[in-house]
């Protein structure tokens, strides 16, 4: 042992940074919460949820992902919203086809929106796009979204 062991950082020694941990543990809470829920009320339930961490997001984000949340269930309502990672999502058939990530959860200086491999992007060029840096929907990009969520689904 060397008598450096003390000083590394926390990711070094604990693989994951604390934010890292956060994440981790709420999507282990989300799982535990899907698995305890009816059939019934499940969609409504976890559409409640997403409603509910988007409020309590910083001003910022909370007007740039209840402006995505809208635009996803009304262009692609075949994907159900859903928590995934602490963060709000929309999936098919219990995939996550795409996502929005707090910047202020995450420490970063922007948010983030993006599309998992579950989304119908890619094409033949090798180029695609799968995330996006967002700090504010204009109405041209909120039209680039619409556009990509409506190619996700086909």
């Amino acid at each position: 042992m060397s008598a450096n062991t003390g000083s590394k950082d926390k990711r070094n020694t604990d693989g994951f940074s604390e934010e890292e941990r956060a994440a981790i543990k709420e999507r282990a809470a989300e799982l535990k919460k899907e698995a305890g829920r009816g059939r019934g009320n499940k969609a409504a339930a976890e559409e409640l949820d997403v409603l509910s961490k988007i409020a309590e997001m910083e001003p910022s984000d909370r007007a740039v992902a209840e402006r995505i949340h809208a635009i996803v269930t009304a262009n692609a309502p075949e994907l159900a919203p859903k928590l995934w990672y602490g963060q709000p999502a929309y999936a098919r058939k219990g995939k996550v086809v795409c996502f929005f990530r707090s910047g202020h959860v995450d420490k970063e200086p922007y948010s983030t929106f993006s599309f998992t491999a579950e989304a119908n992007l890619a094409d033949d060029s090798g180029l695609w796009p799968t995330s996006f840096a967002v700090t504010e929907l204009n109405d041209e990009a909120a039209k680039t979204i619409t556009t990509l969520v409506k190619a996700a689904v086909r």
